[in-house]
């Protein structure tokens, strides 16, 4: 069986399970989001384990009233894994998989710490609602001040979060204005084996995280390193 005919397969095992018992317009709407993500993986745009998660997260949002898109272009540079639209609002999610290039092996935590800082700064100033989806297994260390309001940011937080994001992407640079007014909304748990979401607030979740020693954040006093 080819990489195409596995992608086709699993899509369609997926879709089977989420289109059990839904209403008409649900199923045809995502059954659309499938033939677009068989088109996007022929382009070796797509691959399967962020595809699936997609597709669930998308059945969530639609039963919510979202029309959703898949894969959609927010300007030249940025294109989101989800994007919605309900009445005058908007809604922009970014999957993660938790996946470590082999360059940052050495260190994976403050990798991704940078990563979900910048995907927050520069997703969430195109939405109304910005969002990061999740697999049960894998928790998101982002750092701690996009849980707080912006006018509860201290200068010295917002400077450390720069040095972060500067550290692995600067095309373009963040700038701290940007990162004072970026937030992150919700935090959408996907579990695939049973087609289902949980949204859980991002300050419950992350405080849960490091209070188990689950994560902790690579910018407080008493763990900030410099990033290599």
């Amino acid at each position: 069986m080819s990489s195409r005919q596995k992608f086709e397969r699993d899509l369609t095992v997926l879709l089977d399970r989420l289109t059990s018992g839904v209403e008409p317009t649900v199923e045809n709407k995502l059954n659309m989001l499938k033939d677009w993500l068989i088109k996007l993986h022929q382009e070796n745009i797509v691959k399967i384990n962020h595809s699936v998660m997609e597709l669930v997260c998308a059945k969530h949002l639609i039963e919510k009233g979202y029309d959703v898109q898949l894969e959609y272009p927010l300007n030249e540079i940025l294109s989101c894994d989800l994007y919605g639209i309900k009445g005058l609002g908007n809604l922009v999610v970014e999957i993660e998989t938790g996946y470590i290039p082999p360059e940052n092996a050495l260190a994976p935590l403050t990798y991704t710490s940078a990563r979900l800082a910048s995907k927050i700064i520069r997703y969430s100033s195109f939405a109304g609602k910005f969002a990061l989806g999740v697999p049960p297994h894998y928790i998101l260390p982002f750092p701690q001040i996009f849980a707080k309001s912006p006018r509860n940011r201290a200068q010295v937080e917002l400077e450390r979060v720069k040095a972060l994001c500067d550290a692995y992407y600067q095309k373009p640079p963040v700038s701290l204005e940007e990162i004072r007014e970026a937030r992150i909304h919700e935090i959408y748990i996907i579990d695939i084996d049973h087609s289902a979401v949980n949204e859980i607030d991002p300050e419950a979740y992350l405080k849960r995280a490091i209070q188990k020693g689950v994560v902790y954040d690579c910018l407080t006093a008493d763990s900030q390193e410099s990033p290599p």
